[in-house]
């Protein structure tokens, strides 16, 4: 069957190059200290190093798609469109970043980092629409890494937002590779993890803070935590913030940030609000567009399995049991059926970890590292926690609830298949989820085929529903809840005991504050 779907995926392939990624850091980020190559392990590995110079003998071309007239008459501005892929002793990086670079195997950049850098380079603000995994991360570090060695002081002059906190780890660690060769600090700023490293991290003055917006928003409250200094300013997947409500604190951010600066704007669709956001904040931007319509990328098999919504869960276990998945990425619809599947898998003798907004962070960085490195077989994951997952070689992603709007499918599926490699992409539909997979297959632009497995009982006993009772949903909310009261009475008199240092009131989040945290994005 596998065999099957690769051929018939093959159909749609298109040649081009992925771009190719460090490993991200796994654990706690400590905060501002000098940057240090990732320990023995965590890094670029073999198979990409032989990827990445097997993809440098190709010619490599690119060209700028058209916005619609629309998005052009409200952004304004040039298309950057340059069509050959250039080495990258042309971009005229730092010759300390160009050390980085050979040590992590890279020989030619992709497509967004060729279209990315030089107006980055430049001072030019950039507004570029790309999907994750293109090589996003390195065309906005890049020329920041090079203005700060370029005319290195002792101030944080760099701020990247992310929506999440392992998108946040993410690039931190993808920096930590590119800029090991030089003395630039930085830190990430999420919730989850304790306030004093963070807040040791601005009283330095690192040289690039990478923030998700409600925990930056915390510490914007207190007069440490000054952005006099910011020159550059990065908002990475933009439209991924609309999603989660946080575009109200960006505003907020930006209010704080210096007029005169540097604006680096990623998303990788453009929603009306979002082309509002960017009237605001960029200046005759340059636009890059790398794709006209959003699609899985070439090397993901896409199948589609019909089955009774009561049944799915019996289904994954089945596929997991006859070796058709290896390992899966597997996507709930909510953080409960998370937990509940993840439950019911646990029972039925297969490893499997969760990640979420209702997990802490600990307990989210521990899953992670955990899949990454073969400890669990599944890890089970909600949309907005999957943000900034990268995991090498990942064979399966699995929808097991159909995604509402087809980019979330398209951000789905992306976690396999990076960087060249092969990967399959299952969906699970119940009846009552045509209507979102009609949807999913006019944006991709082709009809997923449908696959029915023959040993598998579709007119079995129903199963017990995965959706968590509500008088069990409240008491587990009161129980967070007071632990969270208890945990914060005692940083306070923690804080409060120590020497010559005043106790500081807790100032109170707004509603919208805490909703991020709940849903996973502080």
């Amino acid at each position: 069957m596998g065999a099957d779907l690769r051929s018939q995926g093959q159909q749609s392939k298109i040649r081009g190059r992925r771009c190719l990624r460090s490993t991200i850091l796994t654990g706690c980020v400590a905060a501002g200290v000098p940057l240090s190559f990732p320990p023995s392990g965590v890094g670029l590995s073999t198979r990409y190093r032989q990827r990445a110079q097997a993809a440098s003998q190709d010619s490599l071309h690119h060209q700028c798609a058209a916005t619609s007239t629309a998005n052009r008459q409200i952004v304004g501005g040039p298309c950057h469109n340059d069509r050959t892929l250039v080495p990258f002793s042309n971009l005229g990086l730092h010759p300390s970043l160009h050390r980085g670079i050979r040590d992590l195997g890279f020989v030619r950049p992709t497509p967004i980092q060729t279209e990315a850098v030089p107006p980055g380079l430049a001072g030019r603000d950039v507004l570029a629409c790309a999907m994750t995994g293109s090589g996003k991360t390195a065309a906005f570090l890049w020329p920041i890494m090079h203005q700060i060695l370029a005319n290195p002081r002792r101030a944080t002059r760099a701020l990247i937002v992310t929506p999440t906190r392992e998108l946040a780890a993410q690039i931190l660690g993808d920096l930590q590779d590119l800029g090991k060769h030089t003395p630039i600090t930085a830190a990430a700023i999420f919730g989850g993890v304790g306030m004093g490293p963070q807040e040791a991290a601005f009283r330095r003055k690192v040289n690039v803070l990478i923030a998700t917006p409600g925990r930056l928003l915390d510490h914007l409250r207190s007069d440490y935590a000054r952005l006099d200094d910011v020159e550059y300013f990065v908002l990475d997947e933009a439209d991924r913030m609309l999603d989660m409500g946080f575009l109200p604190d960006v505003k907020r951010i930006v209010r704080q940030l210096p007029r005169q600066r540097q604006t680096l704007f990623f998303s990788a669709t453009m929603p009306e609000p979002i082309v509002a956001l960017t009237r605001e904040l960029l200046q005759s931007p340059v636009r890059i567009q790398l794709q006209r319509r959003a699609a899985p990328a070439p090397g993901i098999t896409q199948a589609v399995y019909p089955v009774p919504q009561e049944l799915k869960r019996g289904l994954l276990i089945k596929l997991l049991e006859r070796g058709d998945l290896k390992e899966a990425l597997v996507f709930t619809r909510t953080k409960h059926r998370a937990d509940r599947l993840c439950k019911s898998l646990v029972s039925a003798g297969i490893v499997a970890e969760r990640i979420h907004g209702n997990r802490s962070q600990a307990q989210r960085t521990a899953a992670l590292a955990g899949f990454k490195a073969g400890k669990f077989r599944v890890l089970v994951a909600t949309d907005i926690a999957a943000r900034g997952i990268d995991v090498e070689a990942l064979g399966h992603v699995v929808n097991f609830d159909v995604p509402k709007v087809p980019d979330d499918y398209i951000h789905r599926v992306g976690r396999t298949a990076r960087a060249e490699a092969r990967g399959e992409a299952f969906t699970f539909v119940a009846p009552e989820e045509e209507r979102e997979l009609r949807a999913i297959e006019r944006a991709v632009g082709q009809r997923i085929p449908r696959v029915k497995v023959p040993d598998f009982d579709y007119s079995a006993r129903p199963e017990a529903k995965l959706e968590v009772p509500i008088a069990e949903r409240i008491a587990a909310i009161r129980a967070r809840k007071k632990e969270d009261r208890a945990r914060a009475r005692v940083n306070a008199e923690r804080r409060a005991a120590a020497p010559g240092r005043a106790a500081v009131p807790t100032p109170k989040r707004s509603r919208q504050g805490r909703r991020g945290r709940r849903s996973g994005g502080r």
